[in-house]
């Protein structure tokens, strides 16, 4: 519970309230001694994060960044453990920068991570997580059940809410209590549900998993609905496609099933119609 609890906003407040050495001026101020504000991205003194975040994104702004975000990634519970399926494509508003980037984060043998948002953010935080989870095992003497990772990750994010990050990753595992599945966003929001798909092509994905789903599927019919599903959101939407990469988290831990083109998967779908 300590390991958690040395993230909450509360103390990060009390940290900035107190006189312990900080970056930056008012209530965005930084203590160098938080763990998730590390010396090492440090910015200079007198700036905040919002400051800096502001001068990029702004309407008011001569330099503007906006970032485009497309991807298709879903997990879902049943009786045998979380599917977990996404694509591999990168893309950079209408250009496509990569067919092959992997979008699933093994943070250990019984946690994964999604990424969707932006791939720098999405792989930092979800590292900085790995580490703090491998922390409590060493600590506790027990692994981290799913409900504290991603709490962990959650207090993690929230004082950069607004700043700039873009992030929205699932959190899937096997605990005591069984499969968890959690969402977590750069926001600072955390939801638990049997079934989350995220990203631009998350609509598509969501009709097929919201007709064929059914808690008591069999593991082939399972892994199968992860497939059709992210096939189907590649095909509708042109910021997914590449490669299907799925995986099945168990009570022995994940297991990758399969990597599959969804070039492939279309011919193989279309035949089964005729």
């Amino acid at each position: 519970m300590a390991q958690v609890e040395r993230y909450s906003y509360l103390s990060y407040k009390s940290c900035v309230s107190s006189n312990k050495p900080v970056w930056g001026l008012g209530r965005d101020a930084i203590s160098l001694e938080q763990p998730f504000m590390s010396p090492e991205a440090a910015i200079p003194r007198g700036l905040t994060p919002s400051q800096v975040a502001e001068h990029f994104s702004s309407e008011k702004s001569n330099v503007r960044i906006k970032f485009d975000h497309g991807t298709t990634t879903l997990a879902f519970k049943f009786k045998d453990g979380v599917i977990v399926a996404v694509d591999s494509r990168a893309t950079a508003g209408s250009w496509i920068a990569s067919q092959t980037v992997k979008k699933v984060i093994e943070i250990n043998p019984y946690l994964l991570g999604t990424m969707a948002g932006g791939a720098a953010d999405c792989s930092y935080w979800e590292r900085r997580l790995a580490r703090e989870c491998r922390l409590y095992e060493l600590e506790n003497k027990e692994r981290i059940s799913v409900a504290a990772a991603s709490k962990i990750l959650t207090n993690m994010v929230y004082p950069y809410r607004g700043y700039g990050i873009s992030m929205g990753t699932m959190i899937c595992g096997w605990d005591k209590k069984g499969p968890g599945l959690y969402y977590v966003d750069s926001d600072g929001s955390r939801l638990t549900n049997n079934i989350f798909s995220v990203g631009s092509g998350s609509t598509y994905a969501y009709g097929v998993l919201d007709s064929e789903y059914s808690w008591d599927m069999s593991v082939e019919a399972a892994r199968e609905l992860g497939k059709r599903a992210i096939y189907h959101a590649t095909h509708r939407d042109a910021y997914s496609g590449g490669v299907v990469n799925l995986y099945h988290m168990r009570e022995t831990g994940w297991e990758k099933i399969s990597q599959t083109d969804v070039m492939q998967l279309h011919f193989q779908y279309k035949d089964e119609e005729k």
